[in-house]
């Protein structure tokens, strides 16, 4: 359905090629919903937070998993249909070339890949619960691997 809308990007708003960069960098390798504004997900609703632009306020958005998949599908192009996801700066085929010189005009220093997070960390991070604690609160270790019994 979107694709068929008409959309007009007024580029002349921006001040300088900086104010440009700062705004489109915030877009690149973002998901369509980010998973903090996810509020409720079971069998029955699947309820997140949106922004009302006419309201000028966040609300609470509910649909069952059937809407919301359906909702999400738009967003998807059609069979042979091709996407544009990146360009310009951000296109892949350039952007190992252009992004030491975007960082160099906005004089910021270039930072490496953040380190992994440990299972445990990424669990206790998206779900809120540690899984190495035992029932009594206790911190579970690391000991040593059981050999593999042989079969009865």
């Amino acid at each position: 359905m979107q694709h068929e809308r008409w959309w007009s990007i007024d580029i002349k708003r921006f001040q300088s090629k900086e104010q440009f960069l700062r705004h489109a960098g915030r877009y690149a390798w973002r998901p369509p919903i980010a998973q903090h504004r996810f509020r409720k997900i079971n069998r029955q609703e699947i309820r997140f937070l949106t922004k009302d632009t006419r309201a000028k306020r966040t609300v609470k958005t509910t649909y069952t998993p059937a809407q919301f998949l359906t909702t999400l599908a738009d967003h998807i192009s059609g069979r042979y249909r091709h996407n544009i996801r990146y360009l310009g700066l951000l296109a892949p085929r350039v952007k190992g070339q252009t992004h030491d010189a975007v960082f160099a005009l906005l004089e910021q220093e270039r930072l490496g890949k953040p380190r992994r997070l440990r299972w445990a960390a990424s669990l206790k991070n998206s779900f809120g619960v540690d899984p190495l604690l035992e029932h009594e609160g206790r911190r579970m270790r690391w000991n040593r691997r059981l050999p593999q019994r042989a079969a009865d």
